[in-house]
């Protein structure tokens, strides 16, 4: 607010046309002095060649910009290299990874297939040994079978030969017994 105050007060009592007064040239007005002091600034201006050195500064900053616009392109020029050698890696490393994948499922498969045939293999050898123990079971319930009937049919002989045969008739199969022994022992 104050600021303003300020503002429009200067601009109110600074007014150039209550500052010249008198003859156009002559020391008196200001407008002249104004006029010279500003051709003398010129003057001292391009004596001390402040456009040159103004321009100098130009081009030395349009030079410092253009290095730092040729290094940002050469920097991106190298950005983009390298983005492409890695697309280009994972690309390769993709296909490895597809590969790695594509072999997995074919081991898997070769491993499913053996697992099959060794238990198939496994399954056979099982049935090969139920098989020979049922055989052997059989075997064993055939020969128990002819045993029992052998030692009954020896009961019952004896049975037979008990009942008809008397005791002289014992006596003369024993002593042919003995005599059968004798001759084919000596």
């Amino acid at each position: 607010m104050r600021n303003t105050l300020a503002l429009i007060l200067a601009a109110g009592f600074a007014s150039p046309a209550l500052a010249a007064s008198g003859p156009f040239v002559s020391l008196g007005n200001t407008d002249f002095v104004v006029l010279i002091s500003f051709f003398v600034f010129i003057g001292v201006l391009f004596y001390f060649k402040v456009p040159g050195m103004i321009g100098g500064a130009l081009d030395n900053r349009a030079t410092g910009i253009q290095s730092e616009l040729d290094e940002a392109r050469t920097l991106r020029e190298e950005a983009q290299t390298l983005l492409a050698s890695y697309e280009r890696k994972q690309q390769e490393v993709q296909t490895q990874a597809d590969a790695i994948v594509a072999a997995a499922g074919e081991d898997a498969k070769l491993a499913a297939e053996q697992a099959k045939v060794e238990l198939e293999a496994s399954i056979a050898r099982r049935l090969a040994a139920a098989q020979d123990q049922i055989a052997s079971a059989e075997a064993s319930a055939v020969k128990e079978v002819r045993d029992q009937a052998i030692t009954i049919a020896i009961a019952a002989a004896n049975e037979v030969i008990a009942k008809q045969m008397t005791a002289t008739e014992a006596n003369k199969l024993i002593d042919a017994a003995i005599d059968e022994v004798n001759t084919k022992l000596h």
